[in-house]
């Protein structure tokens, strides 16, 4: 049957409504940015850079686009994780991330787990604890979690004695004895490597030294006998984080499972200083 003028002009405007919403659907469909095809990104402390940067890698070449955004202090990474700026950071233990907590009220919690490190007391100018004159300057980390920390190796040292010899979060003012009449000093926890050269010990982290090129991380006076995984350092994440089509957990399996990775934390740390805080 023959088309009137009239059906033909409505058939053309069907077809063109139809071409139009086709076009509408395209474009939303696929011109909009994905939130799976933006890089996951993940605030840290630069003494934890070259290791992340390693799995970073590792993860690109299966196709995982991550984006490291280091952060000189402790404070600002968990503010910008909390206000939604980065996906995630990787720069704290579990007892520092609690305390945090306690102070700001912020909506975080642990996704997963990294390496743990023991710590030490180091020297420049002696080469025994024995060796510490009286009023020896002592550097420990002014956050309540490590320098409760410190303290705990201090006393293990037989330098000090704590009110609650348990408490790992004892401050100076619970040292009950002080033999030495040791002098403390408090610096920022990332800072006391760059603190050992005015002082004669300092609490100091291994990666933290040898990024700092301060001391050679193996020359601890003492050692912390913690063989647990209280002090692992944890990615964190907010607590409403929605981890889009497994990309951190993929992340967090290369950085735990990966030769690579291992090499590059033996370096950083270690082989004897570090191990797997998530076994």
């Amino acid at each position: 049957m023959a088309l009137t003028a009239g059906k033909k002009a409505i058939f053309s405007l069907a077809a063109l409504a139809i071409v139009v919403v086709a076009a509408i659907l395209y474009k939303t469909q696929f011109s909009k940015p994905s939130a799976a095809l933006q890089p996951l990104v993940i605030g840290m402390s630069p003494s934890f850079a070259k290791t992340l940067q390693v799995a970073a890698d590792e993860a690109k070449q299966q196709g995982l686009d991550v984006k490291l955004v280091e952060f000189s202090d402790w404070n600002t990474p968990n503010i910008t994780l909390n206000h939604g700026d980065i996906d995630a950071n990787f720069f704290q233990h579990q007892p520092f991330l609690d305390n945090t907590l306690r102070e700001t009220g912020f909506k975080l919690k642990a996704f997963a787990t990294g390496a743990a490190s023991h710590v030490g007391l180091y020297s420049k100018k002696y080469h025994a604890l024995a060796d510490l004159p009286q009023a020896a300057r002592v550097v420990v980390p002014n956050d309540p979690v490590n320098q409760g920390r410190a303290l705990l190796l201090l006393q293990q040292a037989k330098l000090i004695q704590l009110k609650d010899a348990n408490n790992s979060l004892s401050t100076l003012a619970d040292i009950v004895q002080n033999p030495k009449d040791l002098q403390f000093i408090e610096v920022e926890g990332p800072q006391t490597a760059r603190a050992l050269d005015d002082a004669d010990l300092a609490f100091g982290y291994p990666h933290y030294l040898r990024l700092a090129k301060t001391a050679d991380p193996e020359s601890a006076l003492i050692f912390d006998d913690t063989t647990n995984n209280r002090y692992a350092i944890l990615f964190v994440v907010r607590d409403d984080y929605q981890d889009t089509e497994g990309r951190l957990k993929k992340f967090v399996e290369i950085y735990q499972n990966s030769p690579k990775v291992k090499a590059s934390l033996d370096q950083e740390f270690g082989a004897k200083l570090w191990f797997p805080g998530w076994k």
